[in-house]
């Protein structure tokens, strides 16, 4: 069948690994909200955003439901969040989000991907100073203005409005708005959007580097194989770096 069709079946099952691993760390932080403030999303703004987040990966309405279902139940288990924080090869730092009912199994697992890797797990704090947490939200940019979007939205805390690509489920380049809050804007600027009736694709909370580091294409590839171990991990929510 030839080599043009064993890489769009590569790229296939990679967008598959992705979406399986969106479903499961979305079901995850559903079950965290539910516990956390109930099952009712009109009252738990952590819940809407899960769900919010869960529609924009086209994550079954099934699926969520279950997640919800489930979370009420007093059989369901805990998640523990847990940071871990350590430098993979050639200096560049990388901060670890886990959801996790066991921490024994997963700080194992990210110290063995750590020395492995190259790499080493640091104590707290070790590089997380490298990051500054922000929200960052992502709408479709079709119909939207950008300086138009800035300007009302400046008053709800919006530190930057730009447009940006990224790759949907098959494949496709769909062009999106970004809106970056700082951290403690990110419930203003979640119910802003609601009252505007903007919906977006997701809301997250997420850690910016303040600076990069600029590798060659070979040392790209070496912290990547480290970083892509990581995000393998069922415990592992969101990893950040500060490769450039």
């Amino acid at each position: 069948m030839g080599r043009a069709f064993e890489f769009r079946k590569g790229r296939k099952m990679k967008r598959w690994d992705r979406m399986s691993k969106d479903f499961t760390r979305i079901g995850k932080e559903i079950v965290m909200a539910v516990k956390e403030n109930g099952p009712n999303p009109d009252t738990n703004a952590r819940l809407r955003t899960a769900m919010q987040n869960a529609k924009g990966v086209n994550m079954p309405k099934d699926r969520v439901e279950a997640a919800i279902k489930r979370a009420s139940s007093k059989e369901e288990k805990d998640y523990e969040e847990v940071v871990y924080e350590g430098y993979a090869p050639h200096g560049i730092a990388v901060v670890v989000e886990c959801a996790t009912d066991n921490p024994v199994r997963t700080v194992s697992n990210v110290r063995m991907y750590f020395n492995r890797g190259g790499g080493s797990l640091g104590t707290a704090g070790s590089s997380d100073y490298t990051f500054t947490r922000k929200g960052v939200f992502k709408l479709a940019a079709e119909g939207l203005d950008r300086d138009e979007l800035e300007l009302e939205l400046i008053d709800f805390g919006a530190e930057d409005v730009y447009l940006d690509e990224e790759e949907d489920e098959h494949g496709a380049t769909k062009e999106i708005m970004v809106i970056e809050t700082a951290f403690t804007d990110f419930g203003q600027m979640q119910k802003a959007l609601e009252d505007k009736g903007l919906h977006p694709l997701s809301a997250t909370l997420q850690r910016v580097p303040n600076t990069t580091v600029t590798l060659s294409d070979e040392e790209v590839e070496e912290v990547m194989k480290l970083i892509d171990k990581f995000e393998e991990d069922d415990d592992v929510q969101a990893v950040y770096h500060t490769m450039g």
